[in-house]
Order: C-alpha cells, then sequence, then structure tokens
C-alpha cells in the first residue's frame, strides 16, 4: 500500500537550490577541510561490473576515501590492496544487520583487514523501527554487536533514515531512544542528513546535538515538492513493488536540492566530524550515477576551495574559477600554484604578471616562509 507523505516546502528550501540549479553558491568562509569519502551504494551498478575500475574513477574525481556497501565477491585482502595501490581510505562499511547476527565474528574479520574503522548499521525491518515490536530487541542487538566491534578496536555507527523519528510507546523519538540507550563506546552516529530533513527535523541541530558523537556523517541532497503519493523507499529498492515516478521526490547531486551545504559544513567542523560521506541512492537530473557523484565532489571542492581557505572569506568569483587542485588565498584573492603553497607551508603566494616563480609578492600573513625578495616584485 502506497504510503502519503506530506511535504510543506518554504520560499526559504528553494532559495537553497545550489549553482547547479542556476542559484548562487554560499562562500567559503569558516571553511576548513574535513574529508570527503563516497558510498559505493551510489555507484553499485558500476561496482558490479568493475569493482577496481569503478574505485579508480572515484580517486580520481576527487574523493580521499569510500564507504562500502557490499564486497562483490572480491577477497577483503584483495580490496585492501587495491586501496592501497589507489591511494583510498577504506573508512567503513555498510553491513545489514541479519548478517551481523548471524555472523559478526566474520564480519569483523573481513572489515578489519580491508582496513575500516567503522561497521554501520544501515537499515532495519519494519518489526525493528521505533512503533515496532522487536525495537527494544534491537538495542539489545546492536549493544551485543558494540561490545564486539569495540574489542576489535573498530567502531560502530548506526546509519538513519526517516523512519527512526517514528516515536516510541513511551513518546521518544526513536533515534534517540536508541543513543540514549547504547553508551557511546558501543555506538556512534552516522547521520544521514536527508533523511533527518525528511522527517522533518533540523539536519543542523542533529549534528550539532551529537558533536563528538558524529564522526561520520552521510551527506544527501535531495528535491521534493507539493504532496507526494509516491514512496522513497521505492526509489532504493527497500518497498519491493512500489512504483515511483520522481515528480514529487527524487534525490540530487550535492547542491542540487534543499539542503543548505553550507551550514551542514560547518555543522559538522563543529561537532568533530572526521569524514564527510556523500551518497546519492539514484541519479536524478538526466545525469547518470557517475556524473552525479562527480558533481557533488566538485561542488564541495568548489565551495570550500579544497579546504585550504584562510579565516576570511574568499571571494567567491575567484573561488568559482579555482580549480579543485588548487587553493584560493583570501587576501589577493586568487588561485594560487599549490606547489607553491605546499612550499612554503600553504603560504598563498600571488604571482603577478611578469615575475619569474622565485620572485613571488607573497601574502603578508606568511612573509617570512616565502623564498626570494617579495618586495622588489612588481
Amino acid at each position: 500500500m502506497k504510503k502519503i507523505f506530506s511535504i510543506l516546502l518554504s520560499v526559504a528550501m528553494a532559495a537553497t537550490l545550489a549553482s547547479c540549479c542556476g542559484e548562487e553558491k554560499k562562500a567559503c568562509s569558516d571553511c576548513e577541510k574535513i574529508p570527503v569519502a563516497l558510498q559505493l551504494y551510489s555507484l553499485r551498478d558500476n561496482m558490479a561490473q568493475d569493482f577496481y575500475g569503478t574505485m579508480k574513477a572515484v580517486k580520481e574525481m576527487g574523493y580521499e576515501g569510500v564507504e562500502f556497501a557490499g564486497l562483490y565477491g572480491n577477497e577483503p585482502a584483495q580490496i585492501k590492496a587495491w586501496c592501497d595501490e589507489l591511494g583510498l581510505n577504506p573508512i567503513s562499511a555498510h553491513v545489514p544487520l541479519t548478517e551481523m547476527l548471524a555472523d559478526i565474528d566474520k564480519v569483523i574479520a573481513d572489515y578489519k583487514a580491508i582496513g575500516c574503522e567503522y561497521i554501520v548499521v544501515p537499515h532495519v525491518s519494519a518489526e525493528r523501527h521505533p512503533d515496532g515490536e522487536l525495537f527494544a530487541q534491537m538495542i539489545e542487538e546492536i549493544r551485543s554487536i558494540g561490545e564486539k566491534v569495540k574489542a576489535a578496536d573498530m567502531t560502530l555507527l548506526y546509519h538513519n533514515h526517516d523512519f527512526e523519528f517514528k516515536l516510541t510507546p513511551e513518546g521518544k523519538i526513536g533515534l534517540d531512544a536508541l543513543y540514549e540507550a547504547v553508551p557511546s563506546d558501543l555506538l556512534q552516529t552516522e547521520l544521514d542528513l536527508c533523511w533527518v530533513k525528511y522527517a522533518g527535523q533540523c539536519p543542523v541541530a542533529y549534528v550539532e546535538k551529537y558533536a563528538g558523537r558524529a564522526p561520520v556523517v552521510h551527506f544527501k541532497d535531495y528535491y521534493a515538492a507539493g504532496e507526494q503519493t509516491e514512496d522513497p523507499y521505492a526509489l532504493i529498492g527497500v518497498n519491493e513493488g512500489e512504483k515511483s515516478e520522481n515528480t514529487a521526490f527524487e534525490f540530487r547531486p550535492l547542491g542540487c536540492g534543499v539542503q543548505d551545504i553550507h551550514s551542514l559544513l560547518k555543522a559538522a567542523k563543529k561537532a568533530g566530524s572526521k569524514w564527510i560521506v556523500v551518497e546519492q541512492d539514484n541519479p536524478s537530473l538526466g545525469k547518470s550515477a557517475m556524473e552525479c557523484v562527480a558533481m557533488s565532489i566538485e561542488f564541495l571542492n568548489t565551495m570550500c576551495c579544497k579546504g585550504d581557505c584562510h579565516k576570511e572569506q574568499c571571494s567567491e568569483e575567484k573561488c568559482a574559477a579555482c580549480d579543485k587542485k588548487e587553493s584560493c588565498d583570501k587576501k589577493h584573492e586568487g588561485c594560487c600554484d599549490k606547489a607553491d603553497c605546499d612550499k612554503h607551508d600553504q603560504a598563498c603566494c600571488d604571482k603577478k604578471e611578469g615575475c619569474q616563480k622565485e620572485e613571488q609578492k607573497c601574502d603578508e600573513q606568511h612573509k617570512a616562509v616565502c623564498e626570494g625578495n617579495c618586495t622588489d616584485c612588481k
């Protein structure tokens, strides 16, 4: 039976649509780099066809890590070797709760061999929802799994959808009840910000609420309008038999939907998050899955100029023109050569026309570390 989801979108929501949809990007104030990984479920069809080649493409896009959603028959040792070769950090893995309950020791052994730091409960069945008959049992199951994961020097995370915001019989929001019942040393959060917002909650507030307990945050954008009669879970293959025409709801690349990515980045930084994980369950806007995830990392890189901004704002125009492999210099509002930034301890130098490479006018803030006579550069 189809579910009815009523979503009221304000003008403020519409204003957050990003530049890929014709609106203005935010500047990169207060932005420091949080490493970005990709949830490989976003490219599941590609992964099934070419596991190594897909990960190679992900690295070349600029992602620094990956989060697994299945190994597609590959051995853990082989996957670790591929990650090492490509320079990808295998940060975490989504593993079905049923698989963990069946053989948690094997799950831990496999993903520890790959090098994962986190194991994630990705989704639970209806009877384990906050209003389901097995919710209390699930809490104890997760507590037990968390103890084994902790003993292996790994960390268990829980990845939410919107149903965790239903109330328990005691009147508590289910997600909060879970985190209250299981201590933080046994369970940390992996807040999926799409589903937090879709459930009618403020994603910024939820990230800040779990500051210190939010090492990995799922950044996911979407668009929704009017009264929705389709089931969004049909889009991710959870409710089999349900169909959606994508008329009222669709997943979008970051910056192309209703999320305020700028505020979410600030919240994640404030919360002490170690990783941002990009996920787009299905492609949209007429783009392929590969094109969509490339759009998301490019949006983050452009918004934050790869995270190398000074504390003051960069020029929006220069940031937009700044290649993702370069850094934006706030004082001279220009793109600096990354090799020079690295050479000068991240001090961005503004190379004037006609100056030799060794004669650069340097940012006054970092003048002491620059080579050559900065004052003579005309």
